[in-house]
């Protein structure tokens, strides 16, 4: 069941303020968004926007009532990197458990609700089904990259029924897709393909899963196939030959087919895949087409030089997902057995961006079918993939530092020998579309656990291991986060994250500490200071400077630690993009923070360093509660600071706010925020109404893709940094 809501995600504007007409829209969709405080049985449990945002809304007494009391649930998806298994976890909200994910790519995505790890839940709002797994439920996120898995105009579709046949003496069952215009008597006989879901799934997954029917139906509308009779079953017999006879003999009963060996074709998913190859190469009088989509055959039959066993054959093509999928290997050394024994194949090369499962599986079956029973149209890979680089063995278990990451993006997590008894082990990381956070399932290895994700786009990640619903560090992992002891970091390189990456050494700045007393924690405290190459102390021109705050739960530390500010304020430095400047980062946590950044904060900068006083010399940020405490100072202290951001905060009420003071005494005020998943979006977009009502001048060039996280506040600061000492 396809569920759409519109979604109103501001677009980028490039204009120093919204209008009052836009905001006040843009809330009435937010408001529509917003996962309910309360929910009765019937009320969808998700929701999905035009642009691919899932929104969960699941009633905690549902959960209590049918699984008992938990503490905690996730849905359950295939929403990992090349569509793996994970986990998202949901937020207990009032009476409902919620969150929202996104934007997810166009597919189909299979989904269930759990709790605690072990108690599963079908959405019984959600009337889709798949046979094989009762406790899943699917949704079609729309697009033209997936338009062949959309349902067929009606009329225009062909029709699936079953099939019953005796194998030896067991009765069996097979799913036949006859195609639009099938005549029930008379007429010619159609070519056949004979479709394997393999016997570790079963054959109704091709529909439910595989969305067979909407992409035959559609390449049949289209004129994009040869008419055809598709067979689809398990190919779970005893003895898969004699069961493959049996059926052959049953359609040719039952169905008006070609029985000729050109008009033959076979093909599965996984091991399926490698039954629809020893079918093709030992009887190669059966079938002149065939087809291993994730096959795991490594070696053929006789292996004899010449023209090998499948002389003639038309079409022997071999599909894989990238290193994620066990097929890879396999097909290395498949292909090189092929090759030894010089039999014809093609392979449509690797799928970047998939592994072993269905999103890989709907895209082969789309390539393979026009190729059947006519002239192919080309004979070499998929537009995209890529052609085999050799076997993927990650180092062997124990190698330290972890996680291992490849050059393309693939990561391996490994755990210690320390959770060998555990019952449920996953890897959480910021790996979900805009950085929010997934847990991927990791499986045992001897007496450890591992899982390998990917590929992820070049950036820097964190994450934590997930022991049985206990949070743990990856102690094999040197990196820390002073705030956050259980998480861990690594860093993909490429352009997309250069900003975030190391400079050479000895051409950037430096961090330094300043210990300096607090009047408000009457304690000793510590700011991290940046400043840029070159700094000159005795510089006749002082630098101006610029105050980074950190958010809730956070410390002065978190910005070079999480935020990657100083890598940040080094590139823009070295690109000639940063106006040179102290970047100051202190401690946020206090009760009276307007007091402690003007009493304390300040003097001891200023002692120190070679620092501006003149306010147009002045820059404050900051994210979340330190956004909220920057907002605070703008209305408390206008003009002191020339230049105010603030990372997914909101401005608040208007009350006692001096408009003409901000307004004359501030060069840039720059609003940031996330997407729909950063849960301060609907109360940022009522700051922005306040604004606009008030008439204070701001900036707000459209929401920052991605949640309340690092990822979108470090776009924040590559964003401002620039801007900053320039007006």
């Amino acid at each position: 069941m396809s569920l759409s809501l519109y979604h109103g995600r501001v677009r980028p504007m490039g204009v120093r303020r919204l209008s009052a007409a836009v905001v006040a829209g843009v809330m009435a969709l937010a408001a529509v968004l917003l996962p309910p405080r309360s929910a009765v049985a019937d009320t969808p449990w998700l929701s999905v926007s035009e642009d691919g945002y899932a929104s969960f809304t699941v009633p905690a007494a549902y959960v209590q009532t049918n699984v008992g009391q938990v503490s905690q649930v996730v849905v359950e998806g295939n929403f990992g990197p090349s569509s793996a298994w994970a986990e998202f976890g949901l937020t207990r909200r009032g009476d409902v458990w919620s969150g929202i994910l996104g934007p997810l790519k166009p597919g189909l995505y299979s989904y269930q609700v759990t709790g605690d790890d072990t108690k599963g839940l079908k959405d019984p709002t959600n009337a889709t089904s798949v046979a094989s797994k009762p406790l899943w439920s699917t949704f079609l996120v729309a697009g033209d990259s997936v338009r062949l898995l959309a349902d067929a105009p009606g009329g225009q579709g062909g029709k699936v029924g079953t099939l019953t046949y005796r194998a030896g003496t067991q009765e069996r069952s097979a799913l036949v897709w006859t195609p639009p215009g099938y005549p029930a008597k008379g007429g010619k006989p159609y070519p056949v393909l004979y479709l394997l879901s393999g016997p570790d799934r079963s054959a109704t997954d091709w529909l439910d899963l595989g969305r067979a029917k909407q992409i035959l139906d559609n390449l049949s509308a289209g004129g994009s196939i040869e008419p055809m009779v598709v067979v689809i079953t398990d190919g779970r017999g005893p003895d898969d030959d004699k069961d493959l006879k049996d059926l052959r003999k049953a359609v040719g009963d039952a169905y008006r087919v070609r029985h000729d060996r050109e008009h033959q074709a076979i093909a599965g998913v996984s091991e399926g895949g490698s039954q629809a190859l020893r079918a093709a190469l030992t009887r190669p009088d059966d079938f002149a087409y065939a087809g291993s989509f994730s096959g795991l055959l490594t070696e053929i039959a006789g292996g004899r030089p010449g023209p090998g066993p499948n002389p003639g054959a038309k079409l022997l093509r071999l599909y894989t997902g990238n290193v994620t999928d066990p097929a890879y290997n396999a097909t290395v050394r498949l292909t090189k057995a092929l090759d030894r024994a010089r039999v014809r194949y093609e392979f449509d090369g690797v799928n970047p961006d998939a592994g072993a499962n269905w999103t890989a599986w709907q895209e082969n079956l789309v390539d393979f079918l026009p190729r059947l029973f006519r002239k192919a149209p080309d004979h070499g890979p998929s537009a995209g993939h890529e052609p085999l680089k050799g076997e993927f063995h990650p180092p062997a278990p124990g190698t330290t530092p972890t996680p291992f990451v490849t050059k393309d993006g693939f990561v391996t997590f490994e755990t210690t020998t320390d959770f060998k008894d555990a019952q449920h082990v996953t890897v959480w990381a910021n790996i979900a579309p805009g950085g929010s956070w997934l847990r991927v399932p990791m499986s045992r290895d001897g007496d450890r656990w591992r899982a390998t994700v990917g590929p992820l786009d070049p950036w820097f990640y964190y994450y934590r291991l997930i022991v049985d619903r206990v949070a743990f560090k990856d102690v094999s992992n040197p990196t820390k986060v002073t705030t956050e002891p259980t998480w861990s970091t690594f860093f993909i390189s490429g352009e997309r994250s250069r900003l975030l990456s190391d400079v050479p050494a000895g051409q950037g700045g430096k961090v330094e500490s300043l210990t300096y007393r607090s009047n408000v924690a009457n304690a000793d405290r510590t700011a991290l200071v940046w400043t840029p190459p070159g700094y000159d102390p005795d510089r006749a021109q002082p630098y101006p400077v610029f105050y980074l705050q950190h958010g809730g739960g956070q410390n002065y530390t978190d910005w070079v630690e999480m935020g990657r500010a100083k890598q940040i304020l080094d590139h823009h430095f070295l690109d000639g993009k940063l106006v040179p400047m102290v970047v100051v980062m202190g401690n946020g946590n206090t009760s009276d923070f307007n007091k402690e950044l003007l009493d304390n904060i300040v003097p001891a900068v200023r002692a120190r360093y070679n620092i501006s006083g003149d306010p147009s010399q002045q820059a404050l940020a900051g994210l979340s509660m330190g956004g909220g405490q920057t907002i605070g100072v703008l209305k408390a202290y206008p003009g002191r600071f020339a230049y105010i951001a603030a990372f997914s905060a909101g401005f608040g009420g208007g009350s006692g706010v001096d408009v003409a003071a901000i307004n004359n005494g501030t060069k840039l005020l720059r609003m940031y925020v996330g997407d729909v998943t950063d849960f301060v979006y609907p109360s940022f977009m009522a700051g922005l109404t306040t604004m606009n009502d008030l008439g204070v001048r701001y900036e707000f060039d459209g929401v920052t893709p991605g949640p309340h996280g690092w990822d979108v506040w470090q776009k924040n600061l590559i964003d401002l940094a620039p801007r900053l000492f320039k007006r």
